[in-house]
Formats: structure tokens, C-alpha cells, sequence
């Protein structure tokens, strides 16, 4: 089944298009566009601007899919859309220009469908052993497994987020607070992460100098080289970040304060490294939209 998948974010509106079998996720299409949606949420509301730049990217994403032959369009909100006071206002701004119905997901809803993306990528990973992390814009989302169960926890921490609340030379405290108290509980697993944070701190220190789908996946980001790359970052001026190989100039004010959650996480599991994961929540949705996740329709357990 051909499907579409469209990503309204924090930070970035993302498309994917594939052909989906049961277990398999084939890539067609990736794209992306920074839409920043969530860029004046300290005010709890999406702003005008944010609105009509998103829906810009989403109806053009809408188009793409229509003329690529998709028999399945299934377009998804995270954190930004979740928590607006206009919420309604932006799902029915979305349905005008679309035709289509957006479906809000919760930040529970969101680790699950993330979780069975990152499998898609990396069959051989064990669920036990797993710690799966998904940094965005607004919220950080956690999937692991305990005594059989899938165990989801959703926590109001991420890039863009962190930037606006916290003073720069606060976010790694401030990073820490909101981590401790979940991570602090689990035993040390293999950490397996996805956001358009970690692919580019992965990029920057493979010596990627233009990002291109998949030229990540799979790689290794060591503590010691998040850790050198957040003093690096932190020393640079919003300018020379832009000039950054690897890093898109668009996500250079936020990358700090990505790269401090990265560190914090890796500091409070005391885990050596991370493995990075380009098949995420869009990955899960596409199999969940072609019916192939089993409990996609039941509850989670929650922490």
C-alpha cells in the first residue's frame, strides 16, 4: 500500500511517502520544511504567522502525495498543535485547506507509534534491552519495555521548548530537572534515539557536510563527543552555528538547547553512547495507517 505521512511539529513540518507492507516500511519521498508552529506557544496560543506557514508546507506536502499516487494520506500533530489554547482553530484551518482531518496525537500516542518506527530501521534491536528516546521541538518522548509491557512516558522538554524558557547557560540544569526523576528509575539499556536534533549532532560529528536521508542511521554519538559538541556549539555566535557543516542554518537557535537535553540524558543513564534512528514517528504511522500495529487502536501503559 502506497501511504503518506504528514508531520505537523514544533519545529518542522515533515513529509514521508511509502510503500508499506506488514513489518516494512519502503521509502519513496522524505522532506522536510521548518515551519517553527510553535514558536510563540509561551503565550499557550499558535501564532498567525506560525499557522500560515505550516499549513503552506502541509498543503504543498498534500499535493505531493495526491500527484505520487497515495491510496492513504495520514497527516498527525505533536506537541505544539496538543497543547494550544486554538488547537481547534488550527485543525479547522488544516481541514479547509486539505480536505483532511488531523489527528492530534498524545505525547503517549506519539512514543508508541515512534517506538514501532525505530524497529522498522533496526530489526535486531531487542525491545528489552531498549531505551528509545525521541527529541522534538516541544516534548521528549520515552518507549522501553518492562515485564513484556510497552512502557511510554511523554515529558514537556525540547529543543524549541527549552530555548524559550530557559537562559542559555540554564538549559543543561534546566535539562537535567525535567529528565531525573524518570530516568533515575530505569536500569541501563541501549539507548536508541530520533529527532532532527540527534541526526544533526550525528552529521556535525561524522563530518556530514550536507544532510541527505539516511547518512546518519544507524551511527553512533558517543557522551564524550555530545559533550564536546555542546561546549563547541556554546562558544559560537548565532552566525557562525549557521555556518556549521551538518547543522541546517534554520535549526542553529535551538541546537544548544537540543544538544544540552542530549547530554543530560546520556549523563543521567551514564550510558557511553546512543545509536541513532532516522526511521521514527512518521515510519510508525505509515505502518499503523496500512494496519500492520497490532494495539494501535488500545492504550499504552503509561508512566
Amino acid at each position: 500500500m502506497r501511504v503518506a505521512v504528514i508531520d505537523v511539529g514544533t519545529n518542522s513540518t515533515r513529509y514521508l511517502l511509502a510503500e508499506v507492507a506488514c513489518g516494512k516500511v519502503d521509502l519513496l519521498e522524505a522532506d522536510l520544511k521548518i515551519t517553527r508552529l510553535g514558536e510563540e506557544m509561551t503565550s499557550g496560543r499558535l501564532g498567525e504567522r506560525a499557522m500560515a506557514r505550516t499549513l503552506a508546507a502541509v498543503v504543498a506536502f498534500w499535493r505531493r502525495a495526491e500527484v505520487a499516487g497515495a491510496e492513504v494520506i495520514a497527516p498527525v500533530a505533536t506537541s505544539a498543535v496538543r497543547e494550544a489554547a486554538n488547537r481547534e482553530e488550527f485543525c479547522r484551518l488544516f481541514r479547509q485547506a486539505t480536505k483532511l482531518e488531523l489527528r492530534v496525537l498524545s505525547g503517549e500516542e506519539e512514543a508508541f507509534y515512534t517506538f514501532h518506527g525505530v524497529l522498522t530501521g533496526m530489526p535486531s534491536l531487542s525491545p528489552r534491552n531498549a531505551l528509545v528516546m525521541d527529541l522534538g521541538g516541544g516534548s521528549t518522548e520515552f518507549i522501553w519495555q518492562e515485564h513484556k509491557k510497552l512502557k511510554l512516558s511523554s515529558l514537556p522538554l525540547g529543543a524549541v521548548r527549552l530555548t524559550l524558557e530557559a537562559r542559555e547557560e540554564e538549559y543543561l540544569e534546566k535539562a537535567k530537572e525535567k529528565l531525573a526523576p524518570l530516568l533515575s528509575r530505569l536500569g541501563r539499556k541501549e539507548l536508541v534515539a530520533t529527532g532532527g536534533t540527534v541526526t544533526t549532532l550525528a552529521a556535525i560529528a561524522g563530518g556530514v557536510k550536507e544532510y541527505y536521508p539516511g547518512c546518519v542511521h544507524g551511527r553512533r554519538l558517543t557522551a564524550a563527543q555530545a559533550k564536546e559538541l555542546y561546549t563547541y556549539l556554546q562558544e559560537l555566535s548565532l552566525e557562525e552555528r549557521r555556518q556549521v557543516p551538518g547543522l541546517a542554518p534554520e535549526r542553529a537557535d535551538i541546537i544548544v538547547a537540543g544538544t544540552a537535553i542530549v547530554v543530560a540524558v546520556l549523563e543521567l543513564t551514564r550510558l557511553p553512547f546512543l545509536t541513532v534512528s532516522e526511521h521514527d514517528l512518521l515510519w510508525g504511522v505509515a505502518l499503523a495507517a496500512a494496519g500492520c500495529v497490532e494495539g494501535a487502536g488500545r492504550e499504552p501503559n503509561l508512566i
